[in-house]
C-alpha cells in the first residue's frame, strides 16, 4: 500500500530531478574563479571552490537518486501491469489518486457493495505484491 501511495510522488520526482540537475549545471557558470582541477588540501579551499564542489556533489547525488527512482517506477509499473482492469481501477482510486468519497464512487461504477470492493482491493493488492515480490501473505 505504501508503494502505491508514493507512486505519483515518484512520478513527479522523475520529472523534477532532471530539471534540478540542469539548474545546478547552469549554476556552475555563476561560480566564477574556481579551478576544478585544483583540489583543496587541509580545508584550504576558497568559498568558490567549496561552492563548486558542493554543486558537483549535489548533481551526483541527484543522478543516483534519479537512477533509483527510475528503477523503483519500473518495478511498480510491472506490478500494476499484472492487474486486471477492475483491480487497477480500485487501486488507482484508493491509493494512486485517492479522493474523498472514492469508495462510494467505486461501488456505484462497479455496481457492487463495499464488501465486494474491499475483496477486489485485497485481490488486487495480493496480485500486485505477487508481481513485485513473488508471493503474497494473505
Amino acid at each position: 500500500m505504501d508503494k502505491l501511495r508514493r507512486y505519483e510522488a515518484m512520478r513527479q520526482a522523475l520529472r523534477n530531478i532532471p530539471e534540478e540537475i540542469d539548474r545546478l549545471k547552469e549554476e556552475i557558470d555563476t561560480i566564477r574563479g574556481a579551478d576544478p582541477s585544483r583540489i583543496a588540501v587541509r580545508g584550504c579551499g576558497s568559498r568558490r571552490e567549496d561552492a563548486l564542489i558542493d554543486n558537483l556533489v549535489q548533481q551526483q547525488e541527484l543522478a543516483w537518486t534519479l537512477k533509483r527512482v527510475k528503477r523503483w517506477l519500473l518495478v511498480a509499473d510491472r506490478g500494476l501491469s499484472a492487474l486486471l482492469p477492475d483491480e487497477k481501477l480500485v487501486l488507482q482510486r484508493l491509493y494512486l489518486h485517492p479522493e474523498k468519497g472514492a469508495m462510494e464512487r467505486l461501488c456505484s461504477e462497479l455496481g457492487v457493495e463495499q464488501s465486494s470492493v474491499y475483496r477486489k482491493r485485497d485481490q488486487a493488492l495480493c496480485r500486485f505484491t505477487t508481481a513485485l515480490y513473488g508471493f503474497c501473505e494473505a
